[in-house]
């Protein structure tokens, strides 16, 4: 496989806001096959997804197209700066934390500290839990769907794509959340009548 062959098919299977945001590099010595960096406020320039390409040619196209979308709906999905109740809160905390702070309050300082804690801790669980995870996955689905794929297609691909990346990265078994994912994809596929139990999207 010819990488730049590949990130150029890549960009091009990407919505408008993939390849605004988004940047394909090539990182040969990850163990992961696709790798991306929790996109942090402060980091404003293009996100990028690392592939190893040893890896990633492995695959079969179909999967790599949802692992790449899934990817990117993924990262152009965090958006610290769209006004929300928890970023409010969190943006107030820590300005009541150094408020406090510079005036030796260490009460107030305890106070602002955690309802800034709280505020954050709810938006990580809103970006990374298991919830926002099944939701990435639909979504990507959807974006294959205006790619040429029919929805229990893009389902199926998704499911091998993750399961084989679990064999070419050498791990013995799929972490709590891709199990859930792919038994959530399992029943889009219509490979399962068992879907994910509403409790479990909301952990």
């Amino acid at each position: 496989m010819n990488p730049d062959v590949e990130i150029q098919r890549l960009k091009e299977l990407m919505p408008a806001s993939g390849r605004m945001y988004c940047q394909i590099v090539s990182k040969p010595q990850q163990t992961k096959v696709i790798d991306m960096e929790f996109p942090l406020p402060w980091k404003r320039k293009a996100r990028p997804i690392y592939l190893n390409f040893d890896l990633w040619q492995q695959l079969k196209r179909q999967e790599r197209d949802l692992l790449l979308l899934r990817s990117v709906v993924w990262l152009t999905g965090v958006q610290w700066f769209k006004p929300d109740v928890y970023q409010g809160l969190a943006a107030i905390g820590l300005v009541g934390t150094i408020a406090e702070f510079s005036q030796g309050d260490l009460t107030g300082v305890v106070v602002a500290g955690g309802l800034s804690a709280i505020a954050l801790r709810h938006l990580w669980r809103g970006y990374r839990g298991t919830k926002r995870e099944i939701d990435v996955d639909e979504e990507a689905i959807q974006v294959a769907t205006r790619r040429g794929y029919s929805e229990t297609e893009a389902a199926q691909h998704l499911l091998m794509g993750i399961e084989g990346t679990v064999k070419l990265e050498g791990r013995s078994s799929l972490t709590f959340n891709e199990l859930i994912r792919t038994q959530n994809l399992r029943g889009i596929a219509n490979l399962s009548s068992v879907r994910v139990p509403q409790g479990l999207r909301e952990e």
